[in-house]
């Protein structure tokens, strides 16, 4: 019963998308880890919890298929904001993400950062 468990769980994350633009943050990369951390031993892995399993697999499986959003369509493709889903990609997007940061930093901290005698690598560090 594993094994038909782990195929699952592997045809899921095949079809599941990953967004390039998510780097480090997307949800198609985060499943595929933890599939991979949870079937350590492919097949051949017991599973303590089978009920458990086979919850999130479902669960997972709706959101994939977009259940919830057929079930509750929505009048218009706008959220509270506004935006569009494109528009909303794009501001949530990592590099639009990191822009915004650093366009929130005040300028003391700009100076610090440009003229600091770190390297990029030491930076990352601390």
């Amino acid at each position: 019963m594993a094994a038909s468990r782990y195929r699952r769980f592997l045809k899921l994350c095949e079809e599941w998308p990953l967004d390039e633009t998510k780097r480090g943050r997307d949800l198609g990369a985060y499943l595929r880890q933890r599939v991979a951390q949870a079937f350590r031993e492919g097949e051949n892995t017991q599973i303590s919890e089978p009920e458990t399993c086979d919850q999130m697999y479902e669960s997972l499986a709706r959101l994939h298929s977009n259940y919830y959003k057929h079930k509750y369509p929505r009048p218009r493709d706008t959220g509270f904001s506004g935006l569009t889903v494109e528009e909303c990609r794009i501001v949530l997007a990592t590099d639009t993400l990191e822009e915004f940061k650093e366009m929130n930093k005040g300028i003391w901290k700009k100076l610090q950062d440009k003229f600091s005698t770190k390297s990029p690598d030491e930076k990352t560090k601390a």
